[in-house]
């Protein structure tokens, strides 16, 4: 099953809850999402890091979206936090499997892990904030066998 981790989660709760634009701090953000003050301390450096966040120092200081929540995407913060998007070892960069040279599926395997990070970029941190509106699924005929929409009240 591909799955992001519970940490990219963590930081995509992190980034909504910065998309009014106001600065807000580490434990100002704790409070907001309900996760751990190391934890929001940690995912605001590995943020700053990659470019989404900012941090400005001082008593009125704290962090905010480094861009538009519009200009932020699922991949962008997965490859923050996970680094780049791969299904397989092969996919991510050459030389990482004992069996390259002789395997037949690294090349279909890198062509997947292309798309979904090409899918996973369509996707921006406004749309994920979204609550109505224009999220588009996929037509039902197209959906994997037990696949269910997610719903949230």
């Amino acid at each position: 099953m591909l799955r992001i981790s519970r940490l990219t989660d963590y930081a995509t709760v992190i980034l909504a809850s910065l998309g009014g634009g106001a600065l807000a701090s580490a434990a100002d953000i704790a409070l907001r999402t309900h996760i751990g003050v190391p934890t929001v301390s940690k995912l605001l450096k590995e943020l700053q890091h990659a470019g989404l966040v900012r941090s400005v120092r001082g008593a009125h200081g704290g962090y905010q979206l480094a861009k538009p929540a519009g200009e932020i995407n699922a991949a962008d913060i997965i490859d923050a936090v996970e680094g780049p998007v791969a299904v397989t070892e092969c996919a991510s960069s050459a030389g990482q499997c004992g069996i390259e040279a002789t395997c037949q599926v690294g090349h279909g395997w890198q062509r997947i892990s292309l798309a979904i990070h090409h899918a996973l970029s369509e996707v921006s941190l406004e749309e994920l904030v979204r609550r109505e509106g224009t999220t588009r699924i996929p037509a039902l005929q197209q959906m994997p066998q037990g696949w269910r929409p997610l719903v949230r009240g």
